[in-house]
């Protein structure tokens, strides 16, 4: 069988996945989640009782649901590809390192901004969270900017997974008019270089609803019915 990565949309964080996926070049299906609808139904809820995306179906039938468990799970599949390292490894304690810091401090200072946009909140609320979630930003920003220096990769010289989920989440800031990425000229540089990236004009094609046809990673997209069918591990 081969894997299934669940994504949601629109514009979610499991877009760095899709990403991945294609860097890797595993074969792999893809199944559309619609948020806030489809992702906090009792169908997907049977993947993923939290009610989140990403989530990934194995091969082997397992579901493994988080970002970062499923960008790991893939990268020591592929290790050959050279976008991921063996545990135990300099490298990985690096990538897992700048996963985490993404995964935190990157994603979470928007937390508070998509708040306000899927919910009621009274104003002077409103305005409380709005300046929380910037001062956040700022801070993730000017710290990511930091961590890459020179460099024109998050890890250095070597594009890793860690770039594939920078991408996800950095688009964000279209949504938020809270910081201007061009302040952050590293960030603005990697940003700008992932955009042109095949794979992730591959995801964005996805997201739109414009689905490339099969290939030899991407083998279609199945809908939530079909793979609840799939055969899954106890």
């Amino acid at each position: 069988m081969d894997p299934i990565l669940f994504y949601g949309v629109p514009s979610g964080c499991s877009f760095g996945s899709i990403v991945a996926l294609e860097w890797l070049g595993r074969p792999y299906r893809l199944c559309r989640v619609a948020m806030p609808d489809v992702v906090t139904s009792d169908a997907y809820c049977r993947i993923n009782p939290v009610a989140e995306t990403p989530a990934l179906i194995t091969a082997e039938g397992e579901v493994i649901a988080e970002s970062l468990a499923i960008l790991n799970h893939l990268g020591a599949l592929s290790l050959d590809r050279g976008l991921s390292f063996p545990q135990g490894t300099r490298g990985f304690d690096r990538l897992n390192q700048m996963l985490a810091f993404l995964n935190t401090s990157f994603f979470n200072g928007f937390s508070p901004l998509f708040h306000i946009l899927e919910h009621e909140v009274e104003p002077g609320a409103r305005a409380a969270l709005r300046a929380y979630g910037a001062a956040k930003l700022a801070k993730a920003h000017a710290d990511l900017e930091a961590m890459l220096g020179d460099g024109p990769w998050l890890l250095g010289d070597q594009r890793s997974l860690a770039d594939a989920y920078f991408i996800g989440v950095a688009r964000w800031t279209e949504y938020h008019d809270v910081l201007d990425r061009r302040d952050y000229p590293g960030l603005q540089r990697l940003f700008e270089a992932l955009e042109r990236d095949p794979a992730v004009q591959f995801a964005h094609a996805i997201e739109r609803g414009e689905a490339p046809p099969p290939g030899p990673a991407f083998r279609g997209e199945i809908s939530l019915d079909d793979a609840l069918r799939q055969p899954r591990a106890g």
